[in-house]
């Protein structure tokens, strides 16, 4: 069985026609599915799960059962049935797609304020400040901000690890110390090469420190500290933006604040780092 995207068959029509295929907890699923239509979009994997009390595995099962290859896949069918976004009054497409990239952006933003628990910032630079050894995970879109991240935390004098081979990061999370720290990084917080890292982290006894875009997921129940960057809606084209630019605002908010905890040492990192830029510049 396979989801027909087209648009001559509704989400709804196609969860409805299978129905009756779907075991108790997978037709739990299928009716918060139908309940919530297009407002999937700003729910995890997780929320869902408490909405039809049971477990994320079992969303994800439900999902495969309706014929589609997990949550996400579902979701985005479900964006796809949402009116489009209003786009820019601009005429010319290049100017079009500026102005609508800019603005989703600003939102994302802009919702920073409300999702990124301070209290929170100030445990994740605590955490990091005394961890001898700190691993950061990231994969497809989040990989370029686990690389940013690791630089910037190294420039600071932190001993990081930044693996871009998901199993050697499962085997250095493995191995962290039970003082040591895997920042792991994933927008949905269901990516299961980041997911599975942290979970190896937890069992060597160290600790999670997750920046994520939902308060809810799979990777935030992993985490003993969840930095949340904003649950932007999925926009086709604009959320990678969008999450992204969230995700490394955030690093540079933790990073600054591990700045001011950490002092001196801190500033004879980026001193060197400054040094070796110049170095490498015309």
């Amino acid at each position: 069985m396979e989801f027909n995207s087209g648009v001559e068959r509704s989400l709804a029509a196609h969860v409805r026609a299978h129905l009756p295929e779907l075991r108790d907890t997978e037709t739990r699923v299928a009716h918060v599915v139908l309940d919530k239509g297009v407002e999937l979009v700003h729910l995890s994997v997780s929320d869902v799960a408490e909405l039809a009390g049971t477990a994320p595995s079992s969303v994800v099962r439900a999902c495969q059962r309706l014929g589609f290859r997990g949550y996400q896949e579902l979701k985005i069918a479900a964006a796809r049935q949402a009116p489009p976004p209003r786009p820019s009054s601009e005429a010319d497409p290049a100017a079009r797609a500026l102005a609508d990239t800019v603005r989703s952006a600003r939102e994302a933003l802009d919702g920073l304020a409300s999702t990124l628990s301070l209290d929170a910032l100030r445990a994740a630079a605590a955490t990091l400040d005394t961890a001898p050894r700190v691993l950061v995970a990231g994969a497809g879109l989040s990989g370029a901000v686990a690389l940013d991240t690791a630089y910037r935390l190294r420039a600071l004098g932190c001993v990081v690890d930044a693996p871009a081979d998901p199993l050697t990061a499962q085997l250095s999370a493995g191995l962290l110390p039970p003082d040591g720290v895997c920042l792991a990084i994933s927008h949905t917080g269901a990516t299961r090469s980041t997911v599975d890292a942290a979970r190896r982290a937890r069992v060597a006894g160290a600790s999670v420190i997750a920046v994520t875009s939902y308060a809810r997921s799979p990777l935030s129940e992993t985490s003993t500290c969840t930095l949340v960057a904003g649950g932007q809606d999925l926009i086709f084209g604009l959320e990678t933006v969008a999450s992204r630019l969230a995700h490394l605002t955030v690093v540079d908010a933790l990073c600054q604040t591990l700045l001011t905890v950490r002092g001196a040492d801190a500033e004879r990192g980026l001193a060197l780092s400054a040094d070796v830029t110049a170095d490498h510049t015309y």
